[in-house]
């Protein structure tokens, strides 16, 4: 719904819990170059303990057993298709003691290609996964084998069809782009080989250098030099051009869908609206405070253990936190924000000068940013708060 800049999210009604819920997977078979997320690399996955320690955490967290609806699931990771389909269809088991799935739920399983076979499809589909968020990243072996991905181009056509044949129609690809130019990356190639796979839904993530990664020390060292903000915007713009040609809608800024496939569970984070997350690193947010869980397996298994909240740490949102949080989260997707009217008054030539720049659209008071607009969201973000602080 529209919101004026000004407005405080709203403060959650007496008892009401989240209807989203996240469930953070830790395990990888190996840490990708470009990846800082809390994994644990394992040859072996423990899925009994961790489907029993994750339960015990809802079970802390919630002691009232009571089940109850939730409209959106979503297991990320990590790679929680590391847990294969008999360990997604225990811990879906598990999970319905708690929660119980309304109509039409959005039940989400993040997967790497080569963990999707016909029978790992058919499991996850027989537990309730329909829809499938597969880490396809490239199709160029060479950028494949650069990020350190375990899988080559051909297991992912295998997956979608796979999956498409257990049933699984809601599918989404993820790839990444601004990639070094030493790589020789065709990104238009790429954009085009995951067209022809007909998925409903597409991220497309630019590639960002986190500290303590190994593309970090390889910049470091001078053995890469990152994409210059030219190509960034490139890649961005073709992709946009290239897929909205395809019929897709580019509803955020790193996602596009076929009408009707838009991704609801991450929508609720854009919309500002509650979830609960469950898992090393997870976070859960109630629209006035924000909690995270221990970032590492360990630390987090042990706290559960012991019978104690695996909480790392938390923050009570101010009401101007909160403003932010909703300006930003408004700009991020093609909804955008409605600008009460002082803020309107406050400074039109600033919203006046995005329009001619082609950075933003006006349509009365509903302000939306375009995706030449996106490539510079974090300032005009800013910019736009600042205003409504002031107005």
């Amino acid at each position: 719904m529209p919101y004026p800049l000004s407005e405080l999210a709203p403060t959650p009604a007496p008892n009401a819990l989240p209807r989203h819920v996240y469930v953070h997977v830790p395990f990888c078979r190996r840490r990708c170059t470009y990846c800082d997320f809390a994994i644990a690399v394992r040859r072996s996955v423990p899925v009994a303990a961790f489907i029993d320690s994750l339960a015990h955490e809802i079970d802390l967290r919630y002691p009232d057993r009571a089940p109850r609806a939730i409209d959106t699931l979503y297991f990320g990771g990590g790679t929680p298709s590391l847990l294969g389909g008999d360990g997604v269809a225990r811990l879906l088991d598990r999970l319905r003691a708690r929660f119980r799935f309304d109509d039409g739920a959005e039940v989400t399983l993040e997967a790497n290609p080569d963990d999707v076979s016909p029978e790992s499809a058919r499991a996850w589909r027989a537990a309730g996964i329909n829809r499938l968020s597969i880490g396809a990243q490239s199709f160029d072996a060479r950028v494949l084998a650069w990020m350190h991905r375990t899988h080559d181009a051909a297991q992912i056509a295998r997956a979608v069809w796979a999956a498409r044949a257990a049933g699984i129609e809601n599918l989404s690809l993820d790839l990444i782009f601004a990639l070094p130019s030493s790589l020789g990356r065709d990104w238009r190639d790429d954009v085009h080989r995951a067209l022809d796979l007909e998925p409903a839904h597409l991220s497309l993530y630019g590639l960002t250098i986190e500290p303590a990664t190994p593309l970090a020390r390889w910049r470091d060292r001078q053995l890469m030099h990152e994409a210059p903000d030219d190509v960034y915007e490139r890649d961005f713009l073709l992709a946009d051009e290239t897929l909205a040609a395809a019929g897709f809608e580019h509803y955020e800024v790193s996602n596009y869908a076929r009408p009707g496939s838009r991704a609801r569970h991450n929508s609720s984070y854009w919309r500002h609206l509650a979830y609960d997350g469950f898992g090393p690193s997870a976070h859960s947010f109630d629209t006035l405070r924000r909690r995270w869980n221990a970032r590492e397996l360990a630390a987090w298994s042990r706290r559960v253990a012991a019978g104690g909240d695996p909480v790392e740490d938390h923050e009570v949102l101010t009401g101007d936190n909160r403003n932010t949080e909703r300006i930003y989260l408004g700009l991020r997707t093609n909804h955008g924000v409605e600008i009460a009217p002082p803020a309107l008054a406050a400074d039109h030539e600033m919203l006046d000068r995005w329009v001619a720049a082609g950075w933003a659209m006006r349509e009365g008071s509903r302000l939306r940013l375009t995706p030449r607009g996106w490539l510079r969201l974090d300032t005009l973000a800013t910019d736009l708060t600042a205003l409504s602080s002031h107005s």
